[in-house]
């Protein structure tokens, strides 16, 4: 059998008695049977530091454990760990076996101070002997044993030495210090690992908590009250009552026209409330039927339906430490309702399909723009499940009843489309005295469909009178006339309708400009372009818009 290759251990790093002569009587056989048993021991060993190191990533827990596997399955006494601190890249205590790290007086090793620094200097292991008769040891923690061996090995991470372990062996001049030694380096290995892997996920964790605070901040900020604009008396009412509101758990019913911001007012409570934390569910129950309804909002089993391949969190569950936004109540069904009622008075449901019952904690904030009390009295919703939700109803006025609050909502708008088309968006004061207006049935939605349109009709991202155009002005084909008078007595076109919202004399007389600038040009639509300092673009959308029939030459 061929022997035992040495372990490179470097002369330097461990004393002449490391390699001890044999006790009297002990012949070959005798030393492989010792050699065999270590390794056997070993073995088992690792095998359970593996398993320990396997089961979390916290090196700190782990590194605890792995000590008292080394000193009850192979006699490695006062096991050490430290650590390399980034403050002053010394080695710190981590852990020390039969001893809290946190009671042990503070101390550090610097490189090449101590037998610790030494194997941090050099980055290598160090096996000595006897440790007492080594200068380099100080002893300063008062618990090795000077007249036993000693093994410290690196601990690294990718090459680079994260920190050191060290042992003492309980066996006086122990003939198998290099095993011993070259065992603890695989330990210090497989430690090294868990160390790299804790880190990464350590770092990778505070990344995810980094970018989270960052998204609550945008998403407090997005929803909070910067993002809906209003100076109006109504509008600061509404303020006010959502302040109030947002701080506790009370059940809100927002009530107001299509458009009108529903939807953001209820974002404005959950992100100021103590649950903004907590998710918010939303759901608007006009877009789906009553029995997917029931199982969107309870969830369902697995087999509760055809289709139901497995079970399914409902929105109530989802948003359970949260809110949940229950868009356009008033349209569900009254045997819905029935259903809807018993989760509000008890939070208690159970999924489709399902015979346990659920209990979530979940904030209601539900909207309509329907009038419920009518509803109520005609039968078509509960008088028990109207009183549950309104609470505290909140009114949201119409765009038309705040005409004050045009000019800021314009402009906030604006801010958000000309992110979206990545430039800066301006509206020209006329614009806004057109916009003001005119009466707004879709309210502050049509308001921002109004804008992006001319927004993407504006070439230099100005936003004048003549690109704001209403939905309810439909194009209609000019009437037939002679040429002459087409130029001379434009026939009354949609926008020329006496009554009809922000139109009038400003209207007439752009109409008259563009039509001069084309005669003068020949009807040529580029030169009369120059004429009137605009594109091609915009003198042919201002054709269309005016209602000018242009003459064929």
């Amino acid at each position: 059998m061929n022997p035992t290759p040495r372990h490179p251990l470097h002369a330097a790093d461990s004393l002449a008695d490391a390699a001890t002569d044999p006790p009297p009587g002990a012949g070959p056989e005798g030393g492989y049977c010792e050699t065999h048993e270590l390794h056997l021991a070993q073995f088992e060993a690792l095998y359970a530091v593996s398993q320990v190191l396997s089961r979390s990533l916290d090196y700190r827990d782990t590194v605890r454990e792995v000590l008292r596997i080394l000193e009850e399955e192979t006699d490695l006494t006062h096991g050490l760990v430290t650590v390399l601190s980034p403050e002053d890249n010394s080695l710190v205590i981590q852990a020390l076996h039969g001893h809290d790290a946190d009671e042990l007086a503070p101390v550090r090793y610097q490189s090449g101070e101590g037998v610790l620094g030494l194997v941090m200097e050099r980055n290598r292991s160090v096996a000595l002997g006897s440790i007492g008769d080594d200068p380099r040891f100080l002893n300063r923690l008062g618990v090795y044993d000077p007249e036993l061996p000693f093994i410290a090995v690196p601990i690294k991470v990718a090459g680079t030495l994260r920190g050191v372990l060290a042992v003492q062996p309980a066996v006086p001049g122990d003939r198998l210090l290099e095993d011993r030694a070259r065992f603890v380096e695989m330990v210090a290995n497989l430690i090294g690992q868990n160390v790299r892997l804790s880190l990464e996920v350590a770092e990778e964790k505070q990344h995810l908590l980094e970018e989270r605070d960052l998204l609550r901040r945008t998403v407090r900020h997005q929803y909070g009250f910067d993002s809906i604009a209003g100076r109006s008396t109504a509008m600061r009412r509404v303020f006010d009552q959502v302040r109030l509101v947002a701080k506790w758990n009370t059940t809100v019913l927002i009530r107001g026209e299509t458009g009108t911001g529903k939807e953001l007012i209820a974002n404005a409570i959950h992100y100021n409330s103590p649950r903004a934390r907590g998710p918010m569910v939303k759901l608007n129950c006009a877009a789906l039927p009553e029995n997917l309804l029931e199982s969107e909002l309870f969830g369902h089993e697995r087999g509760a339906f055809t289709g139901a391949v497995g079970a399914r969190k409902g929105r109530f569950e989802q948003a359970d430490g949260g809110t949940l936004f229950l868009d356009e109540i008033g349209d569900i069904s009254p045997a819905f309702q029935a259903k809807l009622l018993r989760v509000l008075q008890e939070g208690e449901f159970e999924r489709v399909g399902g015979g346990r019952t659920l209990k979530v904690d979940v904030r209601i904030i539900a909207a309509t723009h329907r009038d419920l009390e009518t509803a109520v009295d005609e039968g078509d919703f509960r008088e028990d499940l109207f009183y549950r939700l309104s609470v505290m109803p909140l009114f949201l006025p119409p765009l038309r009843e705040r005409l004050e609050d045009i000019a800021d909502v314009a402009r906030l708008l604006l801010t958000k489309i000309g992110q979206a088309q990545g430039r800066k968006l301006a509206i020209a004061d006329a614009a806004l005295r057109r916009l003001a207006a005119y009466e707004w049935p879709g309210n502050v939605r049509e308001l921002e469909n109004c804008l992006e349109r001319a927004a993407v009709l504006s070439e230099d991202g100005r936003i004048d009178a003549d690109l704001i155009r209403f939905p309810g002005q439909r194009e209609r084909p000019a009437a037939r006339r002679p040429p002459l008078q087409a130029a001379t007595t434009p026939a009354p076109g949609p926008a020329d309708a006496p009554g009809a919202p922000g139109e009038g004399t400003e209207e007439h007389g752009e109409r008259a400009r563009v039509i001069a600038a084309l005669e003068q040009a020949g009807w040529v639509q580029a030169k009369a372009a120059r004429l009137l300092g605009m594109t091609p673009r915009q003198i042919a959308y201002r054709i269309q818009t005016l209602n000018i029939e242009v003459k064929q030459f």
